[in-house]
């Protein structure tokens, strides 16, 4: 705000002293002296003052006293105050949260790494009040067994929060966690984000369930669909810490000779869990021609980054892939 002082009195006054009180909606107090060149007779002089308004939400008063105490000699200091009541609107606007496992929205009771990279991330509409107190985000844990929810600690170095780069549009912060689980089981993974001025991402906490196997095995290797007439797709499942340094699939006839070897260079890249291939097998061989319709049987063959075999895990799927091998139909 701009205020005018005019000086008719004191040609020969010192600075000039004036002070600022804000007033705010619970009665509280917040006061600022400022002072100013001396001002010649006759001379008038335009303030400005301007403050953080952040914690001020609702209605407020400012008042201004010019000369306060007084400091200097005056003969008349009754017209030397002011004021101005103003209203501070607070943000009402919820924060954005986002929670991902090694790059992926995962559900309830979804299977996961032993060592997975969980990214949270908070964005708000604010760009004045930034995201750079780690409060704005509180994760819990709760661990196979147990009860009690685990508050994540960055002492244990697996936690690192990374706070909004300042104010402007890109208002976002966020919270690394990189555990090593050594426990098989069910965990739950709880999370609370609120922005700068304590409005909460959601009515409800962010809560997932989710299975950790220890184990490095492979398991429930399927085509889908199958039988298939022009294309199908493989979907599989593993655990452990990070997926095979190696792997392939080898389609055989039932006498076991080899017709096509998927490498992993064609499947694309294996995750932890239950998931789809990005590769389309078209049922040609390895020179391209089209395979005969029948019955084929498929070897999977992965090893980890010493050279050892995965294991082959029971699932629910067994009858239909048992000890690394499989079989599928081709009907055109």
């Amino acid at each position: 705000m701009s205020l005018a002082v005019a000086n008719v009195t004191q040609p020969d006054m010192d600075s000039l002293l004036v002070k600022y009180t804000i007033i705010n909606s619970v009665n509280e107090e917040i006061s600022r002296l400022i002072r100013y060149a001396e001002l010649p007779g006759g001379d008038t002089l335009l303030l400005n003052f301007s403050a953080d308004t952040r914690s001020l939400s609702g209605p407020n008063r400012l008042l201004i006293e010019v000369n306060p105490g007084p400091d200097q000699p005056e003969r008349y200091d009754f017209n030397n105050v002011g004021f101005v009541n103003f209203f501070v609107d607070r943000d009402r606007e919820n924060p954005l949260l986002d929670v991902t496992f090694d790059g992926i929205h995962i559900m309830n009771g979804d299977l996961v790494s032993a060592k997975p990279f969980v990214l949270v991330s908070l964005k708000d509409e604010n760009r004045y009040l930034s995201l750079s107190d780690t409060a704005v985000l509180q994760a819990f844990v709760q661990r196979p067994g147990g009860i009690d929810l685990e508050p994540l600690d960055y002492a244990s170095g697996e936690l690192r929060f990374l706070p909004a780069p300042g104010a402007g549009p890109d208002n976002y912060a966020k919270l690394e966690w990189t555990p090593h689980f050594s426990e098989s089981g069910i965990y739950t993974l709880f999370v609370q984000g609120r922005d700068a001025t304590g409005n909460a991402s959601g009515q409800l906490n962010y809560k997932v369930s989710f299975e950790v196997i220890t184990e490095a095995r492979i398991s429930n290797v399927l085509n889908y669909p199958n039988p298939f007439s022009t294309s199908t797709q493989f979907v599989y499942t593993l655990t452990g810490e990070e997926p095979p340094a190696q792997f392939s699939i080898q389609i055989m006839t039932v006498s076991g000779r080899v017709v096509r070897t998927l490498t992993q260079a064609e499947l694309g890249p294996l995750r932890i869990g239950t998931h789809r291939t990005d590769f389309t097998w078209d049922g040609t061989d390895d020179y391209g021609d089209r395979l005969a319709n029948g019955v084929y049987l498929y070897r999977v063959l992965a090893k980890d980054r010493n050279g050892k075999e995965y294991g082959h895990q029971s699932g629910a799927a067994d009858a239909y892939f048992k000890g690394g091998m499989g079989k599928l139909v081709i009907l055109r």
